[in-house]
């Protein structure tokens, strides 16, 4: 009996850890995502790249609803106006630039761009961690999540001394990360939201 019970505890703990892991706690909502996102990612800075997904459309023209990715060579094909050069550009300068290609075809045309899956949100795990490395992520992602997709830290670690270093306007701001303290649910304004090129160290 005694055996059974230490199994039940035992699976019941492994599925505690399970769910922190792949939430990484604490799980933000899917509004609150889509605020992240617009926070971390927003579209009137963000440069678009090669493989950066797009849906272009004109009001009251469906047929000018296109979903695409960037090509590899940084252009799109679009219909009526052909090639355009994306990478580079805003959401904001490329809806304007298809727009005023589209004058010749389309009185008044509204056109609209969604950035809807940006391949250039990349952030870096480096330092004592099973698998340090780039990652490219889909939506935003803190300092647990992205340790856990680095395969978390190795024995040998000092998680108490992760940094994260991020660069703004030219210059290398570092945030101090404690990583046993915001696993014991302390100081979880630590665990902050990544932004594209974030690096954190592990020493």
């Amino acid at each position: 009996m005694r055996a059974e019970w230490r199994e039940v505890v035992w699976l019941l703990v492994a599925g505690l850890v399970l769910t922190w892991v792949s939430g990484c706690a604490p799980r933000i909502s899917t509004e609150e995502e889509i605020k992240a996102v617009a926070a971390v990612v927003p579209e009137e800075n963000y440069p678009l790249g090669p493989e950066d997904a797009l849906e272009i459309s004109v009001w009251k023209e469906p047929e000018l609803t296109k979903q695409m990715v960037v090509r590899p060579d940084g252009k799109i094909s679009y219909p009526l106006i052909g090639e355009v050069q994306a990478t580079g550009k805003t959401v904001k300068e490329l809806q304007a630039e298809i727009s005023k290609r589209l004058e010749k075809y389309v009185v008044d045309a509204q056109v609209t761009v969604i950035l809807l899956k940006p391949q250039q949100y990349k952030v870096y795990v480096v330092g004592k961690v099973a698998k340090p490395g780039e990652f490219l992520v889909g939506r935003p992602t803190n300092v647990m999540q992205a340790l856990a997709m680095a395969g978390g830290v190795t024995p040998f670690a000092s998680p108490s001394n992760i940094v994260i270093i991020r660069k703004t306007e030219g210059k290398d701001l570092v945030f101090p990360f404690n990583y046993n303290a915001v696993a014991r649910g302390d100081s979880l304004e630590q665990n902050r939201t990544l932004i594209p090129g974030d690096v954190v160290v592990v020493p």
